[in-house]
């Protein structure tokens, strides 16, 4: 294993033990090693999480992405920069995106921890119709849907 791959993994543990700032030192150092896309990517979902700078880490997921597109992880971290971002439908599209590539037991947590909504109670109507929004929380509410 080389130094890179040596950083690249004590980065994985940090954030499993929930040290992001950890793991970004470590992610930094490994890509001025060896610029790994799987590297980019962890790293970019640090920057966003621990500096703010979503626009630098889309840049990096998606430049890691063009490296290595059939790769889940790199559409994990892109997701989770996009609910960084507070752009939860980008987010599900990016998840679901990365299951094309093979399933990945972290992207479905994070499609089952966001939920999916039901269609609309009235299918030719708008979500947002009031009809259909009142409907739908008296049916929810009397158990029916």
């Amino acid at each position: 294993m080389n130094r890179s791959q040596e950083l690249f993994e004590k980065g994985l543990q940090a954030l499993r033990e929930d040290e992001p700032v950890r793991a970004l030192a470590y992610f930094e150092r490994a890509l001025s090693i060896e610029p790994a896309p799987l590297v980019k990517s962890y790293l970019a979902y640090c920057i966003a999480r621990e500096r703010g700078q979503v626009s630098q880490a889309i840049a990096l997921c998606e430049e890691a992405i063009s490296g290595e597109g059939d790769n889940p992880l790199h559409y994990l971290n892109l997701g989770r920069v996009y609910l960084i971002k507070k752009d939860k439908v980008k987010a599900i599209q990016t998840f679901r995106a990365g299951l094309k590539y093979g399933t990945h037991p972290e992207i479905i947590a994070e499609l089952e921890r966001l939920g999916t909504r039901k269609p609309p109670v009235i299918p030719f109507l708008r979500r947002k119709n009031p009809v259909n929004k009142y409907l739908g929380l008296i049916l929810s509410r009397l158990g029916l849907r």
